[in-house]
């Protein structure tokens, strides 16, 4: 993933969706899962706005656009962002050596804006476990544990040189990956089947355009996020730092 663009990939892609779509409206759930997928399986956010692009001319040129309708989900760019990354690494295997481009001249947080992050994470964090100690103790206990490792990253920020921050998202990553598993181990059936609901009913017009692997990355991604939604817990990653 370019190193310049690499914590403004969500903004970016969201941002350009609005000006393709003319409306500045609210990304849907659905939509941010299918950014999240993208970004996990690393694929350049020049590929993914170009194929956004396709997905745009070839909507114009449909019954859909004809009859007035709008391109309402990223859903609909799905195979244009894959077919875009696949020519972009046909491209990059073909120009010889890979030429690292040059890393910004500043980092893109400042050590402060990195530790007021982290800090108002990790205070989320304790003032969530409180809140459902008693029905939930084994989530509280996970994302009391979560909260720790969070206010233990803060005093390395002080260390001197430049900060790495792919190795400080990897670990919030890791964490969160952890605190995922918990909320997915001791949510109720109720919860799981609503988010469940949620998710055919926003796959249903997509469905038959995505392969199995797509669709399954997609619903974990999905119903990663609206777990966190329901437990009133934080995202960790650099990602969502505004």
């Amino acid at each position: 993933m370019e190193s310049f663009n690499y914590f403004n990939y969500f903004t970016e892609i969201e941002e350009h969706f609005w000006r393709k779509r003319g409306a500045h409206l609210l990304v849907s759930p659905l939509d941010w899962a299918i950014v999240e997928t993208w970004q996990k399986a690393g694929i350049p956010l020049g590929a993914v706005l170009k194929g956004i692009d396709r997905a745009f001319e070839s909507w114009g040129r449909s019954r859909r656009a004809a009859g007035g309708r709008q391109l309402k989900s990223l859903a609909y760019c799905v195979d244009a962002v894959l077919d875009a990354a696949a020519e972009a690494q046909e491209a990059a295997a073909g120009s010889g050596p890979e030429v690292r481009a040059a890393r910004p001249a500043a980092e893109p947080f400042s050590r402060d804006e990195l530790k007021q992050y982290l800090a108002r994470n990790a205070s989320r964090l304790r003032a969530s476990a409180e809140k459902f100690r008693a029905k939930h103790a084994a989530v509280a206990a996970r994302v009391d544990e979560t909260a720790k490792r969070v206010e233990e990253i803060v005093p390395t920020l002080e260390a001197p040189g430049e900060l790495d921050l792919e190795d400080l998202e990897r670990r919030l990553t890791v964490l969160e990956d952890k605190l995922n598993a918990a909320l997915s181990a001791d949510a109720d059936e109720e919860t799981l089947l609503a988010i469940r609901r949620e998710i055919d009913r926003s796959l249903a017009t997509y469905r038959r355009k995505m392969s199995a692997e797509q669709l399954t990355q997609l619903e974990r991604q999905y119903t990663q996020k609206r777990l966190l939604e329901h437990f009133g817990l934080p995202r960790l990653s650099l990602f969502y730092l505004s």
